[in-house]
């Protein structure tokens, strides 16, 4: 092809070197003079190849301790030199300059650094300098140098050089110039992030690693998860996680962080809220309690457990149709039996950190926020009521006050004995959203007598109290801060009902 441009000199400068030897043997094999630096020069060298050193071509030593080593006019002059103009290729000329054909370089590990803990100096020394400007430069002159800005690109270039001796074409240069300014941007996003460390309001996010989904929320929408499910799950069966299971899964995942060190706990979800939960002394106890609480609705709903997932716990599992079954372990036949069923996801989660901050896109923006991290602990609940809720009460107060937590406003859940018997979810009024709840965990014969009631936020007007206390709820969570919290704490006064406050607010729009 006419745009192909043969590779003369090459320049290589990379931190990992694995699967660097089968390119340099190539270009070796192809009368390619290879020009590098310290440890890669080493490497190729050690390979039998003869390599040029930059220090030769520059007539300057690497100094400051490897600092600088590339940064020079003959190297960028090599680099940038248009090869169809007549003034750059006389400097070439006059200043021996050789043209460089094909840039090879992978950066120092900045981002993996930052995540291993390491000091703040060793960091900084993984700040690439040379490298990020070496991609710069070969991806802007793409025209006529083929650049390769990391060793995600190393196996597509073999391929290319292996099949041909030609060089590359012009599309070829411009698809690794793109995965170069990729490569830089994502960089230098990083590097921006932990330095700044929240003190500008500025948004930056990027994120190298994409599955493309076979569609979004619907059909007709597209959708791709940009992030790095393997740090999250081992996968041991099932289908492709949708865009909608992996919504859920997220809902699954931020709920059961809040009970993760708690006894047996079990969560059925569907469409981002609980529609059962229990905390047991076995997790097949968790597991029955939660189904419980709404057998209709966990039909194709995602499960998630807070321990090891035992066979019989497994074989009521099993009985269910659902999309997703996530915990920590499995016994090896409780998998076994999860299996049984050939499109059932199942996931062990690893325990990993998640991410303190979140945001969505919305107008012609982005929303950031930090997380809502708070769990309120009985130890900390005020009472405001002249009755005290009992030991057993608050035990239930905390657990659905967490849950309240994680379900969509306007929202209120009913729970007793460590069982969620309902929710009212999503409602424009908190009235709707109690009645809601009360209906529903009527409809499945759950005596409401000794229930408890938590609300995401403050009741306005006594009406809620009113009718939880109508219904046999005798103890009730909130946050409080309604001017007229006077109204409702006199209501519960005089009908023996218990209500404390935790000061937090826990909406979920």
């Amino acid at each position: 092809m006419a745009d192909r441009k043969r590779i003369k000199n090459a320049l290589i400068s990379v931190f990992d070197k694995t699967g660097l030897d089968d390119i340099a043997k190539a270009l070796d094999a192809q009368g390619v003079t290879i020009f590098s630096t310290g440890g890669t020069q080493k490497f190729i060298e050690d390979l039998g190849i003869q390599v040029e050193r930059v220090e030769d071509l520059t007539s300057y030593p690497s100094i400051l301790g490897g600092r600088v080593k590339t940064l020079h006019p003959k190297v960028f002059g090599g680099i940038l030199s248009r090869r169809d103009h007549e003034q750059d290729q006389i400097q070439t000329a006059e200043y021996d300059i050789p043209e460089l054909d094909v840039v090879i370089v992978d950066l120092y590990p900045f981002e993996a650094t930052v995540a291993s803990g390491a000091s703040h100096a060793d960091i900084i020394e993984k700040i690439d300098i040379g490298g990020i400007s070496l991609i710069r430069a070969a991806a802007k002159n793409y025209k006529d140098v083929t650049i390769i800005p990391s060793k995600n690109q190393y196996d597509a270039f073999l391929k290319i050089i292996t099949n041909s001796d030609e060089g590359t074409t012009m599309d070829e240069r411009k698809e690794f110039a793109a995965a170069a300014f990729e490569v830089s941007s994502h960089y230098d996003t990083h590097i921006f992030n932990y330095f700044n460390q929240g003190e500008k309001d500025i948004f930056k996010a990027s994120i190298s690693q994409a599955s493309i989904l076979r569609y979004g929320e619907n059909p007709h929408q597209k959708g791709v998860f940009y992030g790095d499910m393997d740090a999250m799950f081992d996968k041991l069966h099932g289908k492709e996680l949708s865009y909608n299971n992996l919504l859920d899964v997220d809902a699954a995942v931020q709920l059961m962080a809040d009970f993760k060190n708690d006894n047996p706990t079990f969560a059925i979800l569907k469409h981002n809220n609980a529609c059962g939960l229990a905390t047991r002394s076995t997790i097949a106890e968790a597991y029955k309690d939660a189904l419980a609480g709404d057998p209709v609705s966990a039909f194709g709903g995602i499960l998630i457990s807070n321990t090891a997932i035992d066979v019989a716990t497994a074989n009521q599992i099993h009985e269910l149709f659902c999309e997703v079954v996530i915990a920590p372990a499995y016994d090896a036949e409780a998998l076994e039996i999860l299996k049984g069923k050939k499109n059932r996801v199942i996931l062990i989660q690893k325990d990993v950190e998640l991410p303190t901050k979140q945001f969505r896109t919305i107008l012609n923006g982005v929303l950031e926020q930090d997380k809502d991290t708070i769990t309120d602990k009985k130890e900390n609940f005020e009472t405001r009521t002249n009755a005290t809720p009992t030991a057993l009460e608050l035990v239930d107060l905390e657990f659905a006050n967490k849950l309240v937590k994680h379900t969509k406003s306007n929202t209120i859940v009913l729970a007793k004995n460590g069982q969620l018997l309902a929710s009212g979810t999503g409602q424009t009024s908190r009235v709707d959203a109690l009645r809601q709840a009360i209906h529903k965990a009527q409809s499945f014969n759950f005596d409401l007598n000794g229930a408890v009631m938590a609300s995401d936020a403050f009741f306005p007007f006594p009406d809620c109290v009113e009718i939880a206390h109508n219904a046999g709820i005798t103890a009730v969570v909130q946050p409080g801060g309604s001017i007229k919290d006077k109204l409702s704490i006199e209501f519960c006064d005089g009908a023996g009902m218990s209500m404390v406050f935790t000061g937090n607010r826990h909406f979920k729009h």
